[in-house]
């Protein structure tokens, strides 16, 4: 049966360039969009620019432009860059529209008829100088624990500490340099913390499916248990001056930038509803039976979990069917990074030439249902671009094209359908579907890849490169070429919701309408004519990835700070560097580190598959390590003096996944695993690091 399905990626603000971390997030969207299109649902994708708030504002005022202006600009940059990387959305728009504006405006009435409006007046730091309230991110001073000059009113950067901006000393504004007052203003409250949206909240966050385990084991700590009532009511006003949609019935009171962003949803839709004609209702009534999911970063959970259906559901509107939360992107294991020339904009990648669907595919490689970050390891990058599509999947067609060109004037014969990796792809397709469906895209990117071997074998074994130089055999080549190139189509169907673009030129080379997903039950005709080939893809050049690494330091150390903004994530890293302080070391246990620090080393439970000595090294054992859904991992590891090989086979251990891989003479070692040793030497051995039973490999060690 055809789905209704209504999609969206969280809103990207207008106030700075895409780069790679952002794209995380729109080409997993995209997959799963293009993946429901072929299979022939009705999906529509829609997105927008966040317009709204004090940074706009301030950014717009520094460049001598007005806010229009400013993200009017920014929104042709953002259109081209997800351009760029074939971000197929059917709308992408922006939240200063007044489609947003009329559905901010109703939602605001309805909740306020409900009685979940209040007012209140409260203490807010003013600029004197400027003539605004400011937001804590906008007020500096030192430290109240450490000391440290030029923190932000949130958080010390320098301490971790986490604290509220009245707890600063010496404050001053980072708009002006003044220093700040304290006044009153009254605000507009939307009450979570109503019984109301407490008891739906839990009945919402809990229902089965709605969230990931690990988001709604998250909401579980933010709502407490049922006798408590730790939600709090939620500011959704700001005062003049103000890029937003002011407040009816309230001069001089704007709402909050968190308050019309989601909204934004509703207003990319209805704008498409007007050219398409679809009808918004049938998608946004409580009623409604088609679908709507959300795909956003771990860092807005709060606001797409808690306030956004607790807003929809009280003001009669349905709730979205699923939110589904990704984690954040690493480079070479560690946070990007302006430095080292990590931070990499959309625009710059693009620039230098580098093929976009070298990264949707490696992202799609690297995906999986969690929320767990994703690392993008550069020299993985091009071993495994260069190795799954150059070398095995677009290798079938440039193998096979030519000889069915030249000799055959493009004519195909009849496929043998019979083929074990025909056969295989048949009975592999419904698998790889449902891991599309639920955003498992590594473990479909390995699906297709273990089916693409057998089609490279199935072309090794019949030699039609040697086929062509004996006479007499032109209908063994015919044969076998066809069928490689039928294995092609096969594998494009299944690779083209992640290469839209190659799945194109693959249309185009083979002389076929658009493939669909149902497409895989059909070969192609006998005497179904081909293009002559070209070049599909491009291997990855490591000086191509220099080229970008220098061209990101060259253009970041050039560009002024952008104006501060505050948004969820500092609000929960904050929280988290407080969790983490509070848990004091011992002083024999060295400096202290920041979550931040921890978080970014991926600890797996793998287990030992192979265990060998290495000729020529005194210390060293070769290991194999099976680290579940990450694959295999080749380890050295300095244990040769405490283990046996044959010992260690089937035992499970803890390596560190995302260590940078490591070029030694005895091979490539691709990270580490754990063990324990006395450096003072009086408790000699080593001692591997081993989890309770019932651990698995691939687990993440928290």
């Amino acid at each position: 049966m055809t789905r209704k399905i209504l999609v969206t990626s969280a809103l990207p603000y207008a106030n700075g360039a895409i780069h790679l971390g952002h794209l995380v997030e729109y080409i997993q969207t995209d997959i799963w969009v293009r993946f429901q299109k072929i299979r022939g649902h009705e999906c529509w994708y829609v997105c927008a620019d966040d317009t709204h708030g004090t940074p706009i504002m301030l950014r717009a005022e520094q460049e001598g432009i007005t806010p229009e202006a400013l993200i009017e600009r920014v929104h042709g940059e953002h259109t081209r860059d997800f351009a760029g990387f074939h971000i197929g959305f059917d709308n992408y728009y922006t939240t200063h529209s007044p489609e947003t504006r009329a559905c901010a405006n109703e939602i605001y009435a309805r909740l306020r008829a409900a009685g979940l409006i209040e007012t209140r007046t409260i203490e807010q730091y003013y600029d004197p100088l400027k003539q605004m309230f400011l937001p804590d991110r906008f007020i500096k001073g030192e430290c109240p624990k450490c000391g440290a000059a030029d923190q932000y009113g949130d958080n010390c950067e320098s301490c971790g500490a986490a604290y509220t901006a009245d707890e600063l000393k010496n404050p001053y504004s980072a708009v002006s340099g003044a220093r700040p007052e304290l006044r009153q203003s009254e605000h507009f409250f939307f009450r979570l913390s109503d019984p109301r949206c407490q008891a739906f909240l839990r009945r919402w966050t809990q229902a089965e499916g709605r969230l990931q385990t690990e988001a709604a084991n998250k909401l579980q700590e933010w709502l407490g248990d049922t006798d408590e009532n730790r939600l709090t009511d939620w500011d959704i006003s700001r005062d003049a001056p103000y890029f937003g949609f002011e407040i009816p019935d309230a001069p001089g009171k704007y709402f909050y930038v968190w308050l019309d962003a989601p909204i934004g949803y509703m207003g990319a839709f209805r704008h498409l509803c007007a050219r398409q004609g679809l009808d918004f209702d049938e998608y946004w009534r409580p009623d409604s039976t088609t679908e709507l999911y959300h795909f956003i970063g771990k860092d807005i959970l709060y606001f797409h979990a808690l306030f956004w259906p607790a807003e929809l559901e009280h003001a009669g509107y349905r709730t979205p069917s699923k939110v589904f939360a990704h984690g954040f992107l690493t480079v070479d294991g560690s946070k990007m990074s302006k430095s080292r020339g990590t931070f990499i904009t959309a625009t710059s990648y693009l620039a230098l030439g580098l093929d976009p669907e070298w990264l949707r595919y490696y992202y799609a490689a690297k995906l999986g249902s969690s929320m767990e970050d994703i690392d993008l390891n550069l020299d993985d990058f091009i071993a495994r671009v260069n190795s799954d599509l150059v070398g095995k999947f677009v290798n079938i067609a440039s193998r096979s094209a030519g000889f069915i060109v030249r000799k055959f004037g493009g004519r195909l014969c009849t496929c043998d359908e019979s083929l074990p990796a025909i056969q295989a792809i048949r009975e592999r397709r419904r698998p790889i579907a449902e891991h599309y469906e639920a955003r498992e895209f590594g473990k479909a990117i390995r699906e297709i890849m273990a089916l693409t071997d057998l089609a490279n074998q199935y072309v090794d074994s019949v030699k039609p490169w040697e086929l062509a130089r004996q006479p007499g055999r032109e209908g063994e080549l015919q044969a076998a070429c066809s069928n490689a190139l039928n294995l092609f189509r096969l594998l494009a169907i299944l690779l083209k919701p992640v290469l839209p673009a190659l799945a194109a030129k693959t249309e185009a080379f083979l002389n076929v309408a658009p493939l669909l997903w149902d497409d895989t039950a059909t070969v192609l005709a006998a005497g179904h004519v081909i293009n002559t080939y070209q070049h599909l893809l491009t291997r990855v050049d490591k000086q191509q990835i220099d080229a970008l690494l220098a061209a990101n330091r060259e253009s970041l150390a050039a560009t002024p700070p952008a104006a501060p903004q505050k948004h969820a994530e500092h609000q929960e890293k904050a929280a988290a560097i407080a969790v983490a302080q509070a848990a004091v070391a011992t002083p024999a246990a060295g400096p202290h580190i920041s979550i931040d620090d921890f978080l970014g080393v991926d600890l797996r439970i793998a287990r030992i598959s192979e265990a060998d000595q290495v000729e020529g090294a005194d210390k060293l054992l070769r290991l194999l390590l099976d680290v579940g859904p990450l694959g295999t991992r080749q380890v050295f590891a300095g244990i040769k003096a405490a283990y046996d090989p044959a010992g260690l086979v089937g035992r499970l251990t803890v390596m560190v996944a995302n260590l940078a891989p490591r070029k030694m003479k005895f091979g490539l070692s691709e990270g580490m695993i754990l063990a324990a040793s006395d450096p003072a030497g009086e408790t000699p051995g080593i001692f591997l690091l081993a989890p309770d039973d019932g651990a698995q490999p691939g687990m993440r060690v928290r």
